[in-house]
């Protein structure tokens, strides 16, 4: 089910703090099994994730990155969530 706004509702967060919250186009997460790409209406799931480069097209910033060391992502009614076990923001 698609949001009111037509985007993603998007949040990556750690053990210990929100890193980024907001509205996207579309999101990139570096899954074990390959980069999963994520869209409006994409089904429901959950992926194990690797290090690497979470991509988010955000609709007010422009493209924002964040390093990852691994965690996972889920994906439910256009609501994206993103647990890394690390993370910062890519330079």
């Amino acid at each position: 089910m698609a949001t009111k706004t037509g985007m993603l509702q998007v949040e990556v967060v750690t053990r210990t703090e929100r890193l980024w919250h907001g509205l996207a186009s579309s999101v990139i997460v570096p899954s074990v099994e390959g980069d999963l790409g994520v869209l409006i209406g994409r089904a429901p799931l959950l992926a194990v994730l690797r290090p690497g480069s979470v991509r988010i097209d955000s609709e007010n910033e422009g493209r924002v990155q964040v390093e990852v060391s691994g965690g996972f992502a889920s994906v439910d009614s256009d609501f994206v969530t993103i647990v890394a076990e690390e993370g910062n923001f890519a330079k």
